[in-house]
């Protein structure tokens, strides 16, 4: 343990937590209550920090993967997207089957060992285009692991190709997918979701996707959307639905926080989140999602020097070299669009942490000048 200082707080609220968390006892809804009101953002640091390093020591993961978003066409006009588009609108775009596979192969180097594919909910496209984008994938980059397709995706396909949403997934991982993404998730309380993506799935119907995507044996990762019209108790609610289901299941690998974007979407009146708020969401996350492995930082959007801190308040993970993202960057995301396999090296070691790349399945990577190898 690297925690060498003793735990000091001026929030008196904080000392009963403390001692759960010296004990290995779970949060409850009031732990994690308190812990969002608490002002004492180091106290807390300390208290997700033990954590971290009681699960982790000094390891901090990254993966080297890169983005795959085939179309920004969506008949969900979510008021917190600014990547979605009508289909004759300016802007919009599908890819051919061959145009994805180039575009893959444009980032591609030996390097690569995840594609993240997610995209809108077009209208028009079937089913059969998805199943041959993943086996094409497949086909043409065999070791690299294709993690695709939000829970929000996967029920509108099950829809659109009349099948049942265990079906779907089925087929899905029959063409290829080894894993899905946690996107789609937002916030799950109805009334949230009535302002800010209301032609989305349900909360529920989200966390029933993940439970047919686990029992079928696909990992799947999860993310809650902050910052906008959210209150605590929602942050909460949504930390211990999630929580509740990896119990049930234990199919979740990492949960990732995103920070709400709100430039060029419908809520840009909005303010930004604060660099105290995204400190706050990792730390509590890390106390109250005691059953799940790894807590990431996603850099493209707390900002490289955010996830960097985040490393010292609860995460174990600092997302990957994610070669071309759009969905943040047109909500005005200013990180850049990747980041060099040394770069990350560098901002995990800065932090005093030891990086460890990863694949998707947080197994090992070994490099040498040439090749590398997936400790199994």
């Amino acid at each position: 343990m690297s925690t060498t200082h003793p735990f000091q707080t001026d929030d008196r609220r904080l000392e009963p937590i403390h001692a759960k968390v010296l004990a290995g006892e779970r949060m409850n809804a009031d732990d994690a209550l308190t812990l969002y009101r608490s002002g004492d953002i180091l106290a807390v640091g300390w208290l997700a920090n033990y954590v971290r390093e009681r699960m982790h020591g000094d390891k901090a993961y990254f993966n080297v993967n890169r983005h795959l978003n085939p179309t920004n066409v969506c008949i969900a006009a979510c008021r917190l997207c600014a990547f979605g588009r009508q289909k004759e609108t300016p802007g919009a775009y599908t890819m051919a089957l061959e145009e994805a596979f180039q575009t893959a192969a444009s980032g591609y180097t030996e390097a690569v060992t995840e594609f993240h594919i997610v995209g809108g909910l077009h209208p028009d496209l079937p089913f059969q285009y998805f199943l041959d984008l993943i086996s094409g994938l497949k086909e043409r980059f065999p070791q690299v692991h294709l993690k695709a397709f939000t829970m929000v995706e996967v029920a509108y396909l099950s829809k659109r190709a009349k099948l049942s949403i265990r079906e779907t997934l089925e087929q899905l991982k029959a063409a290829g997918v080894d894993s899905l993404p946690g996107g789609g998730a937002e916030i799950f309380a109805d009334r949230v979701r009535h302002i800010i993506c209301d032609h989305k799935i349900d909360g529920d119907q989200w966390l029933d996707t993940a439970r047919l995507a686990h029992q079928i044996g696909l990992k799947s990762n999860a993310t809650m959307l902050y910052g906008h019209v959210e209150n605590d108790e929602d942050r909460v609610d949504h930390l211990l639905k999630l929580r509740g289901l990896q119990d049930e299941t234990r199919g979740f690998q990492a949960f990732i926080p995103l920070a709400f974007h709100p430039d060029n979407t419908p809520l840009q009146h909005l303010p930004k989140t604060s660099g105290m708020l995204d400190i706050k969401q990792i730390g509590v996350s890390r106390l109250v999602l005691d059953n799940f492995p790894d807590i990431e930082a996603y850099w493209q959007m707390m900002t490289p020097k955010i996830a960097q801190i985040a490393l010292r308040f609860g995460a174990d993970d600092i997302d990957g070299t994610v070669i071309e993202e759009k969905i943040y960057h047109d909500a005005g995301a200013t990180t850049p669009q990747g980041m060099r396999h040394q770069d990350l090296v560098r901002l995990i070691r800065e932090a005093g942490r030891e990086p460890i790349e990863r694949d998707t399945l947080y197994r090992p990577v070994t490099r040498t000048e040439t090749s590398f190898t997936v400790a199994v």
